[in-house]
């Protein structure tokens, strides 16, 4: 078998597919057929000899891999799940804005699964056992989810619509920078500032680019599963929020309930003041600047502050303000 000169030359291959080199048989019994092998493979040999010489079709097999190119390991890393799971009688949203999920067990859905196959009986089915489902109510806000621009405001970039949760470019929700800001020191219903961001920053020697994402570690992991969760934590202020927008980050997450201090602080200060500023100061610098936060993230006390991936890509609910997210940190 050797190259022949007037076939096709290496070069891109068309619609994706693998780029192979082309070859020709020469011997007068192949009548000039020819086939595709990988590059790399042995070229200049007669099929004949290579069989006769490498025992059969084992040899040949054998030969063919022997001078393959190494494939080089791909490093081994670890996945870390960063999400809630959604569940009943969890204390992570106030009072009757929890999720209800009602299980419907194999045995209860054999009856209906039998009904889609006229003359099946439940009998039938392994061990009478139909398909299980759950019946789930929520809001789009239960559970680790991903806030749209839209949720905060109408508008956003000064004036244009603002985008729901199926409108956010994918792009950012899949970086392979992300940072940790542990502020799990600062006490519940601090409102974070820009300086104490920038000094976080400095302490851990990160420099942001655009597109990076931000994970805010605070207090409030600790106490998940609690009611004690609704009112933990420090909130990330209009201020330090939009010291991460304007240096283009877009998509943010906390561990807490919200982005902001939790409510009952800022509910004390504005009856204490009346100072309108104070309401949903963080989430409300969307209007200025569009972005993504992730709200109920866990397990950001186990990764470090600079150095691994985040993905985290909301489900795509038509037109809405927040889609369900399942978001994980990957570490080399």
């Amino acid at each position: 078998m050797s190259i022949n000169p007037g076939g096709p030359q290496p070069g891109p291959a068309p619609h994706g597919e693998q780029n192979m080199s082309h070859l020709s048989d020469t011997g007068p019994a192949h009548m000039g057929t020819s086939e595709h092998v990988q590059p790399g493979a042995p070229s200049a040999i007669n099929r004949r000899n290579l069989l006769a010489s490498a025992g059969g079709m084992a040899g040949l097999m054998a030969a063919f891999a022997a001078s393959a190119p190494a494939v080089a390991a791909a490093p081994k890393r670890r996945i870390v799940d960063i999400s809630m799971a959604i569940e009943n009688d969890i204390p992570s949203d106030p009072p009757g804005l929890g999720p209800k999920v009602v299980y419907r067990g194999h045995a209860e859905m054999a009856p209906l699964m039998a009904k889609f196959f006229p003359g099946l009986k439940t009998e039938d089915l392994p061990d009478g056992e139909g398909w299980a489902i759950e019946e789930v109510s929520l809001t789009t806000h239960n559970g680790t989810h991903m806030d749209a621009p839209y949720h905060y405001h109408s508008t956003m970039d000064g004036g244009k619509r603002a985008l729901t949760i199926d409108e956010v470019p994918l792009d950012w929700s899949h970086r392979a920078l992300a940072v940790k800001l542990d502020f799990r020191h600062l006490p519940d219903g601090h409102v974070v500032t820009a300086a104490e961001v920038e000094a976080e920053l400095k302490r851990i020697g990160h420099t942001l680019s655009p597109l990076d994402i931000v994970l805010v570690n605070t207090s409030a992991a600790a106490r998940y599963g609690s009611m004690a969760y609704l009112n933990a934590g420090c909130g990330m202020g209009r201020e330090a929020t939009l010291y991460l927008l304007a240096r283009g980050v877009r998509v943010t997450g906390t561990d807490a309930w919200s982005w902001d201090v939790p409510f009952s602080f800022t509910a004390k200060r504005y009856a204490e003041t009346h100072d309108k500023s104070l309401i949903w100061e963080g989430h409300f610098a969307g209007i200025q600047i569009g972005y993504c936060h992730m709200e109920k993230l866990q397990y950001l006390d186990t990764l470090p502050a600079t150095g691994f991936e985040v993905i985290c890509m909301p489900v795509k609910v038509r037109g809405a303000s927040a889609g369900w997210t399942r978001a994980v940190a990957l570490l080399n």
